[in-house]
């Protein structure tokens, strides 16, 4: 049994959140519903935010309406949104989704940035929803965002992003994705941090959301990997970017990251030609998809068992 390794795949929604052409709700669907046909089981289908600050993501509950609930089998397929308050979450459960996500930043001028507050009053904010999420039932997952670089304030302090985490679940956060906002870490930065994550934490309590704004996004990966992470977000195509983020470029490539899982031997459960399909979808919905390194490669297999 090979071991299994879960991609969550943000592209419809922190791909598409920073994108010059906005996508209808019923396009957005479409996206999904490739993704759903490639075999990937858990998407970030959208986002509770307002539609002024992020017009992309306006309609999310109309999207959610149109989602199947469970696959052939009866297996309920890992749907989640992006909420950034109270509001947020009741406005995500009211429309079926099973899973939600709160991000604080690592950095106080990101949290200011991205959600008006100081780092203390985020996580205030964190700790009311996650309380009313224990009391509900619900299952919300706490990125801490800029968690290695902050575009504002630079290196982040480990020890902070440590701290931050632990507090995170001590609130019930169910889940802790450590993102690299602006695609800076480096596969030695990523091993440092994360060893110290899973020593006091444990590795089946983290995921990794890393960006290839410098070219290392699979490398990071890798290097998570190797300290025992087994959950990752990817984007199809590459697409992706942080609006409160300035130089945060795509998100690192859903099929670049399968491509190289597959190839370590692990189970992702996804077709890689099937995914590719999915990718020219992204590409001819935003026309602004350039799609991962992988996806030449990946093309001549198409061309090949077609030939």
């Amino acid at each position: 049994m090979k071991e299994k390794i879960i991609i969550n795949d943000v592209g419809p929604r922190d791909g598409l959140q920073n994108q010059e052409k906005i996508l209808t709700p019923q396009e957005r669907v479409a996206l999904i519903e490739k993704l759903i046909e490639a075999g990937v089981r858990h998407i970030e289908v959208g986002a509770f935010v307002s539609p002024k600050a992020v017009p992309a993501m306006a309609g999310t509950d109309l999207v959610a309406a149109q989602l199947p609930v469970s696959d052939s089998s009866g297996e309920p397929f890992g749907f989640s949104a992006l909420i950034p308050n109270r509001k947020g979450y009741d406005l995500a459960r009211a429309a079926g989704i099973n899973t939600m996500g709160l991000v604080i930043a690592a950095s106080n001028t990101m949290n200011e940035k991205n959600v008006r507050m100081t780092t203390e009053q985020a996580l205030a904010v964190c700790e009311d929803v996650l309380a009313q999420a224990k009391c509900d039932g619900a299952n919300v997952v706490a990125y801490v965002a800029t968690a290695w670089e902050c575009p504002f304030e630079g290196i982040a302090d480990e020890q902070a992003v440590i701290e931050i985490t632990g507090k995170l679940f001590d609130y019930g956060a169910s889940e802790v994705i450590l993102a690299d906002t602006i695609g800076a870490a480096s596969p030695g930065q990523v091993k440092s941090l994360m060893t110290k994550l899973v020593a006091a934490y444990g590795a089946e309590k983290l995921s990794c959301h890393f960006h290839d704004t410098r070219g290392m996004g699979v490398a990071d990966v890798y290097a998570a990997v190797e300290c025992g992470i087994r959950k990752f977000d990817a984007s199809i195509g590459g697409l992706g970017g942080c609006p409160f983020a300035p130089g945060a470029s795509g998100n690192v490539a859903t099929e670049d990251v399968v491509l190289m899982l597959n190839q370590m031997g692990f189970d992702t459960g996804i077709d890689l030609l099937k995914l590719s399909a999915a990718a020219d979808l992204a590409a001819e919905l935003t026309g602004n998809c350039d799609g991962g390194h992988a996806g030449r490669w990946i093309k001549r297999q198409i061309e090949k068992a077609a030939g």
